[in-house]
């Protein structure tokens, strides 16, 4: 593993939602500054970050070892049972040493959120148990197990747990020692030597990591006022006790632990034994059931076929006019359908043809197609789309191209109030446990970041307020951008102190994840199991099942994603149809009203278009009324 005589084994990210604040960018070029072999992420709880995490450290050439600091139940995970503290679990680190610890952490943060959740997500003895194979163990931070009942003077608890956890994980248990500046963690470190030796258990020195550097512990503990409702003059109020939370170089560490060399070298045969390869090269399509005797391929034929044979009859043309369309059309579907095969997509567009019919037949309201997949006859074909490619000059290349091998991305639209049955239909089709809606994130942006920090900070409302609206109303504007673009705010900054560390504080907090919701649109579909690929979420405003990776993540492990967007257009649509009808007794198909109609060009010439679908949008208006 290289000279470095330390690796970082508990570390915290952005991806943390409460106490992390570390970029990973930042991170792997200070771990590269320090000629770092390996970093470990072990954020709480979750695996938010690892598949970021673990693509961006192998671009540095620093090795990723994927973890979590779980959370661990007294008791029962089932059981809704505190500490004495006050605390609903205890901490453990565990580390992934291969693909099956990769699988089985992702099994265990899952467990803990649909399982074992009370106010945090909790894991039990018997769950470690059965899923310990393929990890390490470590003993984590104060509020690890052994060191909770070392600080309680309980050493004979604290050694029979070390015993088990030793039990469990044979080899692949350690004690932990910190340097953190807290007076407790001098006497537990003590306990965890004297532990260690009388039973044979090894000792590794960590550095438990929240933040970069020194200095970042004061936007540190902002973050923690912001993410608990707090504020700096709120007494009794979550915070860390020292400066010591950032990531500290070997040569800091070896001083640290200047009498216990072995406890840092301990950190790189750690590493070494954590090798989790990640294959992003593999697709796990979910299956779509075919007729016997037909491969995919075939099926997909035989349905476009018969699909555009239905499209080409409605055209109602005749003699040598049919002739001409009929070559020119299947002379395209046999090129796309060629290009399909060729890429193995045959079951994704059977896949998505399925689930929208299935709509159609229930009559709720389906989007005409959007995006680069209108240009596709295939689509067009298995009604996937409403709209024909070849009489709109739509080309197929922009949707999927051979040069470019990537997934396909169909856009389709649901009405609001019923897309949840469609999910509900492919979660019965291809199994519950097989598809779940993708997570997203919400980041601090640049002026709820300040307003965030001025509250935080305890300062006058109205003077934060207008701090905040000096910034640029643009989409994704930065503080630093904004201040080269408002000579105000720059001169704020420069004469008021107050004014300085506000924008100082908010600028080190900017992206960072603030929390976790449900994706608009993006739902997952697999083969197998989704646990097996992916840890899952569960938030508690609501029983939505998610993943924990973000939509970037899922397609990099080769996992099929299609969006599902619930659209209010639709709904007002179907609503106003139904209303023409029972009032006015008229019947209007609207995949068949005119394209050309003079009225309709005359109100979008207007710019009168709010409530239309994609051309409410001010700078759209404008065009609209430019363009006539």
């Amino acid at each position: 593993m290289g000279e470095a005589g330390f690796v970082h084994l508990h570390l915290h990210s952005q991806y943390s939602l409460l106490d992390g604040a570390i970029r990973f960018e930042e991170l792997l070029r200070k771990a590269e500054e320090f000629h770092m072999p390996a970093v470990a992420l072990t954020d709480h709880g979750n695996l938010f970050g690892a598949i970021e995490f673990y693509t961006k450290a192998t671009e540095y050439g620093i090795k990723p070892i994927i973890g979590c600091e779980v959370y661990l139940a007294p008791g029962s995970r089932f059981e809704k049972e505190a500490l004495p503290t006050g605390e609903s679990a205890y901490h453990l680190i565990l580390l992934v040493e291969d693909i099956k610890g990769y699988r089985n952490l992702c099994r265990l943060v899952t467990a803990g959120y649909l399982e074992g959740f009370y106010y945090k997500p909790r894991i039990d003895r018997s769950l470690l148990e059965s899923h310990r194979e393929g990890l390490i163990a470590l003993s984590a931070c104060l509020h690890g197990e052994i060191p909770y009942h070392i600080q309680r003077g309980e050493l004979k608890e604290a050694m029979a747990v070390a015993g088990w956890y030793r039990e469990v994980f044979k080899d692949r248990f350690f004690l932990e020692v910190m340097d953190n500046g807290i007076a407790e963690q001098v006497e537990v470190n003590k306990a965890i030597l004297e532990i260690g030796k009388k039973l044979n258990i090894p000792v590794v020195a960590t550095n438990d990591c929240h933040y970069l550097r020194r200095e970042d512990a004061r936007a540190h503990d902002i973050l923690l006022c912001i993410q608990t409702g707090k504020t700096v003059a709120t007494p009794n109020r979550l915070r860390f006790k020292t400066d010591h939370f950032y990531f500290k170089s070997p040569e800091e560490m070896r001083e640290a632990f200047r009498e216990l060399p072995e406890v840092l070298s301990r950190t790189l045969e750690i590493a070494e034994r954590c090798n989790l390869e990640l294959n992003f090269r593999e697709y796990h399509f979910p299956i779509f059931p075919v007729p016997e005797g037909e491969s995919l391929d075939s099926y997909l034929e035989k349905m476009a076929r018969a699909g555009l044979e239905e499209r080409i009859a409605s055209m109602g043309k005749g003699g040598e006019e049919l002739e001409e369309v009929r070559r020119v059309y299947y002379q395209r579907l046999e090129r796309e359908l060629e290009i399909i095969k060729k890429m193995g997509y045959s079951g994704y567009f059977l896949i998505v043809a399925d689930f929208i019919n299935y709509a159609k037949g229930r009559k709720i309201p389906v989007g005409p197609g959007r995006g680069s997949a209108a240009g596709s006859l295939v689509a067009y074909a298995l009604k996937i789309t409403d709209i024909d490619p070849i009489a709109h000059n739509l080309i197929f290349e922009r949707f999927l191209n051979p040069e470019r091998v990537s997934l396909p991305d169909i856009d389709i639209d649901f009405c609001m109030e019923r897309r949840d049955e469609v999910i509900a239909y492919v979660s019965e089709k291809y199994g519950k446990e097989n598809v779940a809606q993708i997570i997203t994130f919400g980041k601090m942006q640049a002026r709820a970041v300040i307003r965030d920090v001025g509250r935080a900070l305890n300062l006058p409302y109205a003077e934060v307020d207008r701090i905040a609206k000096l910034i640029p109303n643009l989409p994704n504007i930065t503080i630093d951008e904004a201040m080269r673009q408002e000579s105000r705010l720059a001169k704020a900054y420069e004469e008021d102190r107050r004014v300085r560390e506000l924008i100082d504080i908010a600028r080190s907090l900017e992206g960072l994840t603030r929390h976790a919701s449900t994706h608009a649109a993006g739902v997952v579909i697999s083969n197998r199991p989704l646990v097996e690929y992916m840890p899952l979420y569960k938030g508690q405003r609501d029983d939505t099942v998610t993943t924990q990776y973000a939509m970037n993540d899922v397609e990099r492990l080769g996992l099929l994603k299609f969006d599902f967007l619930g659209l209010k257009t639709l709904t007002v649509i179907d609503r106003t149809l139904r209303l023409i009808k029972e009032r006015r007794g008229e019947e209007i198909a609207i995949n068949r009203i005119p394209q050309d109609d003079p009225d309709t060009y005359r109100l979008l010439g207007s710019g009168a278009t709010n409530g239309i679908f994609q051309l409410e949008g001010s700078g759209v208006r404008e065009i609209l009324r430019r363009l006539k």
